[in-house]
């Protein structure tokens, strides 16, 4: 048998590992060190968060500075409608800012009967929550405490009384013959203009107000007219009612931080419940 002398030859041993050629990094698209993607992310995220603060914060002031405010309530003069203590958010865009826009958007007029918070004209610094009882136009009296517009009887089932009738300026308006003691010399002037047969004609512009504690409110029958501009808004909602309460604005600074204490570890025996929420009618 003749054999071939065809040579059979072996596949070469494998390559080393470390011998074999290692692909160089692609120059365009370093992979970043741990370390410096985590500072990334938290500048990133702290720049996020900023944003969004700063975007609240704003969304915040428009909102007080245009849409509705936080008032309180420190005196009697509005029981039992509004108490002391109660803390309400008032409308400010109800009325409208008597522009060209107005007649754009559906804002209400200054209803008789409405309660308005408004600058008290005397002091506008000073803040007064009352209720509309005559618009301009309107020719207003009282007969023994009850409000007449018009020579018609309003139908006041929200006042409150709580002495007899025994005050003649207070309980039968207008009066120039018996001056009260906290009338206000300029509206005792004014009103000799504006009273025509026995009654308190009030003009364009200005608004007749008083408290539903109406033998405990100091309002337009000792100080005079509400001009429209001064009125803020309409009180919505009571968001919160705490009773007992010390309101004392000449209190030291030591006594109010007591009292901010106080109210924080008592919050839920001061609170009073069947008030908090209640919309203000």
């Amino acid at each position: 048998m003749e054999l071939s002398n065809q040579q059979i030859v072996s596949p070469p041993p494998p390559a080393d590992p470390a011998e074999l050629p290692v692909a160089a990094p692609d120059p365009v698209a370093p992979v970043p060190a741990p370390k410096a993607a985590a500072a990334g992310n938290f500048k990133d995220d702290l720049i996020s968060s900023l944003q969004s603060l700063m975007g609240t914060v704003v969304i915040a002031i428009f909102v007080i500075t245009f849409i509705v405010q936080a008032f309180q309530i420190p005196s009697e003069s509005m029981e039992n409608t509004l108490l002391v203590g109660d803390y309400l958010l008032v409308n400010k865009l109800c009325y409208g800012g008597q522009g060209f826009g107005d007649h754009l958007m559906p804002y209400q007029k200054i209803a008789r009967e409405d309660v308005i918070v408004f600058h008290y004209p005397v002091d506008p610094q000073q803040h007064f929550g009352k209720r509309v009882i005559g618009v301009p136009g309107d020719r207003l009296r009282l007969v023994i405490k009850k409000a007449f517009i018009t020579g018609k009887r309003l139908e006041e089932n929200y006042v409150r009384y709580i002495y007899p009738p025994t005050d003649a300026f207070r309980d039968n308006f207008p009066r120039r013959d018996i001056p009260a003691p906290r009338l206000e010399g300029k509206w005792w002037l004014e009103m000799e203009k504006l009273v025509d047969n026995g009654e308190l004609i009030i003009p364009a512009g200005n608004y007749f107000v008083m408290g539903d504690n109406r033998d405990d409110s100091e309002d337009s029958r000792y100080w005079g007219f509400v001009p429209r501009e001064n009125i803020i808004g309409r009180p919505l909602v009571i968001y919160w009612s705490v009773k007992d309460w010390d309101h004392n604005s000449e209190s030291t600074v030591a006594e109010r931080l007591h009292h901010l204490a106080y109210a924080i570890t008592h919050i839920v025996q001061i609170t009073r419940w069947n008030r908090t929420l209640r919309l203000v009618h």
